[in-house]
């Protein structure tokens, strides 16, 4: 970190001085790099048999794999409804295990009535935005997929990334929309050759691109003002307390 020009932070008063921290591109330079493979969970949002959705996820795990990445993909089939069971559930602790595994994810939901499907919203729902002082989602990458049975639509993933930045995740600019998706796989699900194709082998190419860029700089990415202030106060009340009681 740069040191801080305290002539500027004379203009601002409401900020805490010993906190506040110039980025700097050195500061990159210290992070380990990462020799395994970028870890990449893929979900979906349907359980019908002919799941186009399940198919566009098959068809961007095989892309994924073949840009280098270990992938898993979670099947929603048994996950019980948000609040509806305990976290100790199977499903929801393999799903959670997966989520703290995964350095990127990709979401796949078709649009159901103009919006993705509860299947896919419980999915994220079950992800808890912090267990302890873990944040299972936080500076992790994503990217957005969503099949439509009519003309092509955004309505899914435009609800997705607005939950994608609510999870403190890092949701890459590309994402594919399939229109009329039952006309561009085969009867085996493969997707068949099409701009539709293509976009999903650009968007899957980024989303390896980002995660290799950013995984071992996370931490940093999402390193905070505002919480660097709330743990100085908590240090500040723990320090003042000791100080009140006493060495034990």
């Amino acid at each position: 970190m740069r040191e801080v020009d305290v002539k500027r932070l004379s203009d601002l008063p409401n900020v805490v001085s010993d906190v506040f921290r110039l980025p700097a591109n050195r500061d990159f330079d210290g992070a380990a790099q990462s020799t395994h493979k970028p870890r990449i969970l893929l979900l979906y949002g349907s359980l019908r048999a002919r799941s186009y959705s399940r198919f566009l996820s098959f068809e961007a795990q095989r892309l994924l794999e073949a840009f280098g990445a270990e992938t898993r993909i979670f099947d929603p089939s048994g996950l019980p409804l948000p609040d509806d069971a305990p976290e100790s559930h199977a499903k929801v602790q393999e799903l959670r295990s997966l989520a703290a595994w995964s350095e990127g994810q990709v979401w796949c939901s078709p649009e159901r009535h103009g919006a993705m499907t509860g299947i896919m919203k419980a999915q994220i729902d079950w992800i808890p935005l912090s267990v302890g002082a873990v944040r299972p989602t936080q500076g992790k990458t994503l990217a957005l997929m969503q099949v439509s049975g009519g003309s092509q639509s955004f309505n899914a993933v435009n609800q997705m990334r607005i939950l994608g930045r609510w999870m403190r995740m890092l949701t890459i600019p590309n994402q594919s929309s399939v229109a009329k998706a039952f006309q561009e796989f085969d009867e085996d699900g493969r997707m068949k050759p099409s701009p539709f194709y293509e976009r999903v082998v650009d968007v899957m190419e980024e989303l390896v691109k980002f995660t290799l860029l950013t995984r071992d700089v996370a931490p940093y990415l999402t390193d905070r003002y505002s919480e660097r202030v709330e743990k100085k106060a908590e240090l500040e009340k723990r320090v003042s307390l000791e100080r009140a009681v006493g060495p034990r």
